[in-house]
């Protein structure tokens, strides 16, 4: 599989990144370590987690994640041959993250709190990438690249950037992550963490963990020329529109064992006009003989700005769907294709 730099750093990781959030709700454990297995085996060596997964987000289900990862790699011993990527919480309201039952804020005892559990459930001593999965400030909408702009409402208690910044710097010097990223921020975040690097008050963020997909390209907008020129690549996530772009909704279907089915959490994917726009790119995909899967992850990997796409998957078929994205050769026609729906269809689902 090809593989990429990582930001600036010495890392390269595999194109394909797997992502693990269903791993302790959705997947077993035993299955789990299947698509591990199989990731490897096509050339992924590079896997994301969050303190927070697996996804529904629940106090009794809360670091399932990480515990099964470390429980493959101690019964695989392939720890060095792996880049391990894992994220610190933002603000939030819930309280089953933390010790004390307190709100997590990104400030100093909070990311230390965080890092030491990820570690200790992960089986290692240092995490390659710690991310920061979402701002402590408030923005104008969960992606922080919204079409619209919402001045969101601010918070008295706010950590600043440069606040959280010293803190990862201290991870960096102490030997708990090698490097750090952002996700779900925006263009102005990104080259605040990037000015505070510069002015070596914060490690410089190696990667932003954003969604980008057919249906949602806001990226392109203002973060792709920072991605490219400042080296902070896009770890694209929902690449398949949370399986919207697979086809397996269409006409209001609603497959047993769905995410929609189990938890009804996709309303970010079902805005006006998306139906139609997942229609035309699920044809598309047919017209070109490749999965609806396979194309929508395919068009992620062609794009520049991308350093690696976070695919996932419940079943050991959808999970290789996903991979065969690696073995397509996107054609300057499909991105002209692509350009068009998007130019007829813009981004429903930011």
């Amino acid at each position: 599989m090809q593989q990429r730099p990582l930001g600036r750093t010495d890392l390269r990781v595999s194109r394909i990144c797997l992502g693990t959030m269903t791993f302790g709700e959705q997947n077993t454990e035993a299955e789990a370590h299947e698509q591990l297995d199989r990731a490897v085996e096509r050339g992924v060596n590079f896997l994301d987690a969050a303190e927070l997964y697996p996804i529904p987000p629940k106090a009794e289900t809360q670091g399932r994640t990480e515990a099964y990862i470390a429980s493959w790699l101690k019964a695989r011993g392939n720890r060095d041959r792996l880049v391990i990527a894992t994220k610190v919480v933002g603000r939030s309201t819930s309280t089953w993250f933390r010790a004390d039952g307190s709100e997590p804020r990104l400030d100093r005892r909070n990311v230390v709190e965080a890092v030491e559990g990820s570690l200790k459930r992960l089986g290692t001593d240092c995490i390659d990438l710690y991310q920061i999965h979402w701002p402590d400030r408030p923005t104008a909408g969960f992606g922080s690249v919204p079409t619209r702009w919402t001045t969101p409402d601010p918070v008295a208690d706010e950590v600043a950037i440069e606040e959280t910044a010293a803190v990862f710097q201290d991870l960096v010097r102490d030997g708990k992550i090698r490097h750090a990223g952002l996700s779900n921020e925006s263009a102005w975040g990104t080259m605040r963490w990037l000015t505070l690097a510069d002015a070596g008050k914060a490690p410089r963020m190696a990667s932003i963990q954003n969604a980008y997909n057919l249906l949602n390209r806001t990226f392109e907008t203002a973060q792709a020329e920072i991605a490219v020129r400042e080296g902070v690549g896009l770890l694209a996530y929902s690449p398949l529109a949370q399986g919207y772009l697979t086809g397996k909704y269409a006409g209001g279907a609603l497959p047993a064992s769905s995410r929609k089915a189990l938890f009804d959490r996709l309303q970010r994917y079902e805005k006006p006009g998306t139906a139609e726009a997942v229609d035309a790119y699920v044809a598309l995909a047919r017209a070109f003989g490749l999965a609806p899967a396979t194309f929508a992850n395919a068009f992620v990997l062609a794009q520049d700005f991308v350093t690696a796409s976070i695919i996932g998957a419940t079943t050991m078929a959808q999970l290789d769907e996903s991979l065969a994205a690696e073995d397509v050769a996107w054609t300057a026609e499909m991105q002209d294709a692509v350009d068009g729906l998007h130019q007829r269809y813009g981004n429903p689902a930011p």
